[in-house]
Formats: C-alpha cells, structure tokens, sequence
C-alpha cells in the first residue's frame, strides 16, 4: 500500500506543470498544485486555502441541499449560491397569489426570512487520508465482494472513531477507483431560510433556451441564511435561533476582471469519468444518450405546451421541467463535444499504447494482459442493461407517470398490513399522516392533462428502446386489451384509477384497513406501478447490480494499471462530491470555425434578447428603467454592468453555486453552468472549448441594491472596491 501511494505521490508531483485541467484535493494543494498557481498569479498559500489549524476558505464553503455549492458572504451566516440550485425552495413558498417564482423574493429584515424544512447545508472540518486503513486486510486476490465487506467493516470502524463524542458527521469516500481512501469529517446546518431571490426572468434568463450556451445573461443566484443555536451550533429550525457566525467568509471585490486574471473555484463536483475505456464512451454515445434523449424530448414537448397556456401550471411545473431539460441537452453536448474531439479513437489510441506496454514485462502481462478483453465483453452486455434501467427510471421516477407516484405512496400501508395481521393503531396512524403530507405536495405541483398525454408517449417510447424480456407484463394487457394503443389504454387508466384526484386520494387513505389492500391492487395506477417495479426489482436492478461490481473491480485494476503506465504523470482523481479545487484563466474561446467569443457579458446583451413574445425573454420593466437611465451606481464599469464571464476551470455538476475566488481569494463570481461546447469534460477535458460560466458577483449585487431595493445585505459583506 505504501508503495502504491508513492506512486500517487510521484504522478502529482510530474504533471503539475499540466494542470490546467483538473479537480485537486485541496488537503493536497501546498504539495502538488501551489506553485503552479502562484505561477499563475495566485497570491496566498496553500493554508490560505485548506487549513485546519486556522481559518481558512473551506470554512466558508458548504454543500448546498444535498447537490449544489453555496458560500458564505457575511459574518452573519448569509450565503449565496445559484438560482436553480435555491429553486424548489423558491417555489415552495410560490403560490398564485404569491409568485415568487415569478416576482421574486426579500425579505426586508430577518423577520422576514422563510424557513425550509429539510434544507440543510454541510461544512468540512477537516479531511484525512485514511487508505491503509480502510484497505487493511484487503489482498489484491480477493473477489470484489470480499474486498468490499472488509472495506466497509473497516470505514464503519473509521466514521464511528472520528465522530465518537461530537456533533459532527463523517464519510469516507473512494478515490482512484478504490486505490486511495479520504475521510472527511463533516458539521450539517438544518436552519436555512431563504433571504432573496431575483424573478425568474432574472435568475432564470433565458430559460432553456440558454441553458448550457455562452454568451450568457443570467442572474443565477439566490441568497440564504443559515442559523444556529445560542452556541452557534447547528440545531433543528427554531424562531429562537441566531444568524450563524463563521470562522470565514469570503470578501466580495467591485474591482472586475480582465482576461488572462487567475480564477479558482472552490466547491463540490459531483462526477467525472476520466479514466473509463473507449468501450463507455461507445456505450453512452450510440445506445444510452439517444435513447434517454428521445423520451426526454416527448417530455419537454408536452409540459412546454400546457405550460405556455396557463401561468398556473407554469408554476406548478417550472422546477419539474427544468429538471428535465438539464440532463436532455448536456447529453446532447456530450455526444457532439465527443465526437469533435474524437473521443473514442483516442481513447482506443491510448489502449493500444497500454496494451504494448503490458506486453513488455511477464508480471504485467500477468496481472492486466487480459484487462481490455474483459472490459469489452462486459460492455457488449452492459449496453442493453444500462439503457433498459435508465429507461425504465425515465417511466416511473423520472418526471415520468406521475399517477404512479401516487399509487407508490400507499406502500408502507400494503407492507404493514402483509407484514402483520393487526398492525398497531400508532403505527397505522404515523404512515397514514406521513402520506397525507406527501398527497398535499404532490397535487400541489400536478396537472393532469400533462400526466395522462406523457403516460401514453413514453409507454410506447419504453417499447421501441428496450429489449423485449424488459417488458412488464402491462405490455401484454395493452397488446391483448387495446390493440397495441397507448393511448387508448391511457385514456382508460386516468378515467379508472383513483390517484389522479386528491380528494379521492385522501378518502382512500383515511378508510385505509386490511381490507384496502386488494382494493389497491386492483387500481390500474398500482398495476403499471408494481408491474415496472417488478422488472426492475427482479431482473434489471440485480442485473445492473452484478455489471456494477464487475465494472468497479474491473476499473480498480484499470486505474491502478493507468497510474503505473503514466508514473511520469500526476493524475487528478475523478470527481466524487468531495471538495475540490479546480484553478484557471478568464478566457475566451472559438466554439466553430469563424466564430470568437469574448469572455464576459453586460447588460447591453439582456436588452438585445428583450423579446415579450418570449417568456424566457421577458426584461423586468424594473431593470429596464435601470437601464434606461443609467443607474447603475458602483457596479458599473465602462458605462456598463457585467453579467457573466468564463474561464478555463475544470467543473461540473456539484459545482453549480461555487465560489469563483481571483488571485487575492476575493469573490468575483458564482459558478452555474459550462459551455455547451465543452460539456464532454466529465469523460475528456478539451483545453480548446471547456469553459465554465460565472455569475460576475458585481451583477449579483447590483439587482440586490438597485433592482430589488435590498441593499441593507451588503451592509453585512466585506466589500472590496
């Protein structure tokens, strides 16, 4: 093992002149990436950075809800983030009559701020390479499923070690497939509360239209606080509770930015797949994405037409369809984005190059002589696995048939009740208001002509991508009872079931006994339900499974071959939802033959795509006066008010609502997004295109002051001018 991470050691220590490319381990900066930046421009330390003997930025960043990055912005527990990362809470308090989705929200005092139950967000105290320990006992001839009992038995031992006696959480996560092991110890805030949020015509400008695309002229950010008990520790909601006070928060600069500027970006990318043979690649890009892309597009189609005619169901559905959009086009970037840099071919290139060097030495013929043979017959297999599971997730979890989830919801009802004869009143009663509440959130957001012409699209879609032995048995009752028409048996599903409709929902529930349970069964919404449930309980999920743990040993080897094969290299471990540093230059690109684009946006472009005919085009007439007269107060440079801008940072999903630091360690922007063209940089980073896109923060803090008249929050930030 010690041997192995000299390795480690040695391949960071040779690429660091490379690393503009790159998702570091900030425990490791001061080693393997500090002089590089400070090369670059960078002026502070690796301490400055990651410490746990001062304080330092990682104090001030934090996993937001699970799946985003915020950071902190003012010694009183405020944060920002992104938009659309805040933006099922946004919506959450977004009714008809309040439209903040629509509106936007500020709370003009702290009085004022709107809690959100189940928000939390998650602070690093410190990180520990703990490899030895989690792979004690492991030998590199035991089965994957030896090798993961004994690893699991000995992180459990780890995480129950370093969170004995304290209020902290703790993971251990894997990195280099498996060949080098993190413990990270963690502190969770449960007191969030929404402060401001700009109109969706702001923070959502441009829509999806724009999504994924430069140049770019959105507002993307959402403002929170988070709160602590009276020793500024985390606790549960409380209106008792006080702002939270950091060690560390991030100064915000006016001063701007020029091309060629250092930029770092803090935060938590979620994965990447660097490593992968040409054999993904070739699975992903011809069987999976297609697929997913088409029933993501009969989707979009149908929510983008109801959607359009009533503002209601605009609301109501805002957040489901950009949750499904999101995914569609960055598979569609990661299919062209691949092909133009010829992806696959260079990965078989690189194969044949490893393959030559294995055959050179007997004891590497050994161990990886066989390694690409594997990998190909496992895919040859995988392929049809993969698409059916995602397929199937598209159909009933998805945003798919939303009568299902209703009919899904009853569950815990069924099995109590098949699980014991005269369950306990008590027990009855805690799922019984459990599925009241889950009842009132779902109708709150459903719109049944959309759910009805979607269950017809995408049962049929279903049919025509997947292998026939991935046919739940409802296919049959279609051919046999309807003729094969989707629509038909659609029609009859929503006119028989009793889910589409809350009151009867509810009148079910509350007379719910024993006997309800054959009731259940036959509503035709729990047939379709339990008959894709079945398929992927008992055939695609263990076969997925079974792929998995194959893959992940396979991969094991893999990586630690590729690290042997590229001693003179330093590689950066894949993204896993850990912190990470990823470090660059503003910069500009060529996305296609004779088209530049420069690196940052202004205003002026917001008015030029003013468009009322066009709802993801609608100016505020707010900020059009703003415009108009000029009054842009100190966020303005050369007579005008930057938007967004891009630089040469390796992100991806996680890092949306990161902090974008300039060389002081000064906030200048809010990472939300990538460039279409460079999407593919979660399977191959391309220099040439890959750009991430920031919110420039002197636009966040202009629609704050001069926008929405909340200018009393800067009063709390450190402003550097």
């Amino acid at each position: 093992m010690k041997k192995l991470l000299l390795v480690i050691i040695s391949l960071h220590l040779a690429f660091a002149s490379l690393a503009k490319e790159g998702m570091w381990i900030p425990l490791l900066l001061e080693k393997y990436n500090i002089e590089e930046m400070q090369e670059m421009g960078f002026k502070l330390t690796a301490e400055d950075i990651y410490s746990i003997n001062q304080a330092s930025m990682k104090d001030a960043v934090m996993i937001f809800n699970g799946g985003c990055t915020a950071e902190l912005i003012s010694d009183q527990g405020l944060i920002i983030t992104n938009h659309h990362c805040g933006y099922s809470a946004i919506q959450s308090h977004s009714t008809v009559e309040n439209d903040y989705l629509t509106d936007g929200f500020w709370a003009m005092s702290k009085e004022e701020e709107l809690a959100n139950p189940n928000m939390s967000v998650t602070f690093l105290k410190y990180m520990e390479d703990v490899t030895d320990s989690v792979l004690k006992g492991v030998e590199e001839t035991m089965a994957m499923k030896e090798r993961e009992e004994i690893i699991a038995g000995n992180i459990k031992k780890i995480n129950d070690q370093a969170t004995k006696d304290t209020h902290y959480t703790a993971t251990v996560k894997p990195f280099f497939h498996g060949n080098q092991y993190f413990l990270f110890v963690n502190e969770v805030f449960k007191d969030i509360r929404l402060v401001g949020a700009p109109p969706s015509a702001i923070g959502k400008f441009g829509g999806d239209t724009d999504n994924w695309m430069w140049p770019r002229h959105t507002g993307d950010f959402s403002v929170f606080r988070i709160y602590a008990d009276e020793n500024n520790e985390p606790t549960e909601f409380s209106a008792g509770n006080k702002p939270y006070k950091p060690a560390k928060h991030f100064p915000v600069s006016l001063k701007g930015i020029e091309e060629g500027d250092f930029t770092m970006v803090f935060g938590y990318p979620g994965s990447t797949y660097q490593y992968v043979p040409s054999f993904h690649l070739e699975m992903l890009t011809e069987k999976v994405y297609p697929g997913l892309i088409d029933i993501r597009t009969h989707k979009l189609n149908i929510m983008d037409k109801y959607m359009e005619q009533d503002r209601g169901v605009r609301i109501k559905y805002a957040a489901k369809n950009a949750g499904v959009s999101n995914s569609w086009k960055r598979w569609r970037g990661e299919i062209r984005g691949l092909d133009i840099l010829d992806a696959q071919q260079k990965k078989k290139d690189y194969q044949a190059d490893f393959q030559e060097w294995v055959a050179e030495d007997a004891d590497r013929e050994a161990r990886y002589g066989n390694l690409l043979d594997e990998y190909e017959e496992l895919y040859a297999t995988l392929g049809d696995v993969r698409l059916g599971r995602d397929m199937l997730l598209e159909v009933i979890f998805r945003n798919g048939i939303e009568v299902t989830n209703v009919a899904s919801m009853f569950r815990p009802l069924i099995n109590i009740y098949e699980k014991e004869e005269e369950p306990k009143a008590e027990e009855i009663k805690k799922i019984k208001v459990n599925i009241k509440k889950d009842l009132a959130n779902f109708f709150k957001d459903y719109h049944q002509p959309i759910d009805k012409e979607i269950t017809a699209d995408i049962l049929s879609l279903y049919k025509e991508n997947v292998n026939d032995e991935y046919l739940p048995a409802v296919y049959e009752k279609i051919a046999r009872k309807y003729n094969g028409d989707f629509k038909a048996y659609a029609d009859r599903l929503f006119k028989k079931t009793m889910f589409t409709d809350e009151a009867s929902a509810l009148n079910f529930l509350e007379d719910f006994s024993g006997r309800s349970v054959k009731k259940l069964k036959k509503d035709p919404a729990w047939e379709l339900f339990e008959n894709f449930i079945d398929v992927y309980s008992d055939q695609l999920y263990p076969l997925y499974q079974s792929f998995n743990q194959k893959t992940d040993s396979l991969n094991q080897i893999y990586m630690k071959a590729q690290m042997e094969f590229e001693s003179d290299k330093v590689l950066y471990p894949d993204a896993n939802f850990t912190l990470r540093v990823g470090y660059g230059k503003v910069k500009g690109y060529e996305p296609r033959d004779a088209v530049k684009y420069l690196y940052q946006t202004t205003i002026e472009g917001i008015m030029e795509k003013d468009n009322p005919d066009i709802y993801d085009y609608r100016v505020p007439e707010r900020l059009k006066e703003l415009y108009r007269t000029k009054n842009y107060g100190r966020y303005e440079e050369k007579g005008t008010v930057p938007v967004c801008f891009i630089a040469t940072n390796h992100t991806t999903g996680g890092n949306s609502g990161s902090p974008v630091v300039n060389a002081e360690g000064h906030l200048i922007g809010v990472n939300f997004d990538r460039a279409w063209e460079g999407v593919m940089s979660d399977l191959m980073f391309n220099p040439e295109q890959c750009r991430n896109i920031s919110l420039d923060i002197r636009y966040a803090l202009f629609i704050i002051d001069k926008f929405a008249g909340a200018g009393y929050l800067l009063d709390e930030m450190t402003i550097i001018e």
